[in-house]
């Protein structure tokens, strides 16, 4: 009777223990889509709310930028990844400016591989990375992993301000010959700007300053009011969802059908046995460790060769010439201050490195660890130019 009633209390407590576990509420993740139904860091709630407080006539598309509301002023597209902007949406956007009205593009940091239509019309191509920069700023972690870049021409919602707060990432190119670069760090534009028949359409680097984690840091905030009070401001919605999958045709279900059959006949010759089953034969593989200690004994008898250190500098080069535009043909000392100057690594850390390989190619023989030395101070600026390491050394 005891040990009934133990295992009825210890069922009770494992029940309700059971039950508050699964009624326990988690919490979504953070989305990163930069819409105004999105709270978190990097929605646009708080820009929705805020321009509904200044008393601006803000509104959302809700359907496809054909049938954009007539009187809108500017409209909004930031960063949308859901479904794609088609080619008859584009010529409807292009005849909205075309007529007089504001086109604010906040590209996606991915070109090419959500929005092909409008960046073609666009003419984006990826720029150089933006500098680091904390200038604005109270401290140095108050905008993590943001950068503030300056207002170079103050045209249009950009006249009077100074500064943006954005993300370090990469910067924008836009190949119009008519497009004027308004704003940036460095060698690396964020804000372009082109005039096209009555109107004029801005393109940003990321959607960066709508962020609620960056609304109100520096002129960003002052950016869209400006812009608000021009009239009516539409934010497009409609393309941060994901289309609907299309409906299941006949093909599919005679596919299945098909797929059913030959796996009935597959079944049913598998598990008809024209005799007693054979025993299974046991295959022995070669145990792991004879692969190792046949790759030590290759090791211990390979050497290396010189030619592999100056394909350790050729890589780096050619690395700073895809991310920083530094040419391979620039003398040691040009191509490290251009290093320090647009990626913002010291010159002497590349120039230490090339002189130690440089000291090593002179030396009759090269031992592993020397080797293994240099190719580990090229391989931290390696890391360091592509963003993946900072710049303190390990």
């Amino acid at each position: 009777m005891k040990n009934a009633r133990t295992v009825a209390v210890f069922g009770l407590l494992i029940a309700l223990a059971l039950a508050m576990g699964l009624s326990t509420s988690r919490e979504a993740p953070d989305s990163p889509i930069a819409s105004v139904e999105n709270p978190g860091p990097q929605g646009a709630r708080a820009l929705y709310l805020f321009l509904r407080e200044e008393g601006r006539a803000v509104s959302t598309q809700l359907t496809s930028l054909e049938s954009l509301a007539a009187g809108t002023r500017t409209l909004v597209l930031a960063a949308p990844t859901g479904r794609p902007v088609s080619e008859e949406e584009v010529r409807a956007v292009e005849r909205f400016v075309q007529e007089g009205g504001t086109l604010v593009y906040l590209s996606t940091r991915e070109l090419g591989m959500h929005q092909a239509a409008l960046e073609t019309w666009l003419r984006l191509d990826e720029g150089p990375l933006l500098p680091a920069s904390e200038r604005g700023l109270s401290t140095d972690l108050a905008d993590a992993g943001g950068t503030t870049v300056d207002v170079w021409l103050g045209a249009g919602p950009f006249r009077g301000l100074t500064a943006l707060r954005m993300s370090q990432d990469r910067g924008l190119r836009m190949d119009h010959p008519d497009a004027v670069p308004l704003a940036g760090l460095g060698g690396a534009v964020a804000v372009w700007r082109r005039a096209l028949g009555k109107g004029e359409v801005y393109v940003l680097a990321g959607a960066d300053v709508l962020e609620n984690r960056r609304l109100e840091l520096l002129d960003n905030a002052r950016l869209w009011n400006a812009l608000a009070a021009r009239g009516p401001l539409v934010i497009d919605e409609y393309h941060h969802q994901l289309a609907p999958p299309p409906p299941l045709s006949r093909g599919i279900w005679v596919f299945v059908a098909q797929v059913l059959a030959v796996g009935g006949v597959y079944v049913l010759s598998r598990g008809t046995r024209f005799g007693a089953p054979r025993p299974v034969l046991v295959e022995k593989h070669r145990s792991a460790l004879e692969y190792v200690r046949s790759m030590g004994w290759l090791m211990r008898r390979s050497k290396v060769e010189k030619d592999l250190l100056p394909e350790l500098d050729k890589a780096l080069r050619q690395r700073l010439q895809e991310r920083l535009g530094i040419s391979p043909a620039l003398e040691d000392a040009e191509a490290a201050r251009l290093l320090e100057e647009n990626g913002g690594i010291p010159a002497s850390h590349y120039l230490e490195a090339k002189a130690e390989l440089t000291r090593l190619l002179s030396e009759p023989t090269i031992r592993p660890s020397d080797y293994a030395r240099v190719a580990r101070l090229y391989a931290h600026l390696e890391r360091t130019v592509t963003g993946r390491q900072s710049l303190i050394r390990a």
